[in-house]
């Protein structure tokens, strides 16, 4: 099946009723998108830019890493949805599934 939606890098933040937007763009592990590992951290870089990450697999790695919508990796890891209101220049991490998020601020990424 595929997802006919545009798909934006970048949207206005904060996100109205402080939920992802349905198009909003982001970088997923694919090991995320499987349903093969869990979401363990969650990026909001300095230009806007999501990125959404197993934590234990390098996603540098060709092919690791797939640019898609960010509900995708939501339907695998609810919890990812409660960082909507995260600001950019942090990082939200955890240690597995059904464990708190941890936001912290994102040192050594330029805007």
């Amino acid at each position: 099946m595929t997802d006919e939606r545009e798909m934006f890098r970048h949207l206005p933040f904060p996100f109205e009723n402080q939920r992802f937007p349905s198009n909003l763009g982001a970088v997923v592990q694919v090991t995320v998108l499987s349903g093969q590992q869990p979401a363990r951290e969650v990026v909001h870089a300095p230009d806007g830019s999501w990125i959404v990450g197993d934590g234990v697999n390098d996603p540098n790695l060709p092919g690791a890493s797939v640019a898609t919508h960010i509900t995708h990796a939501i339907e695998w890891n609810s919890s990812i949805a409660q960082l909507a209101t995260m600001a950019p220049g942090r990082i939200a991490q955890r240690s597995g599934p059904g464990d708190p998020w941890r936001i912290i601020d994102l040192d050594g990424w330029e805007a």
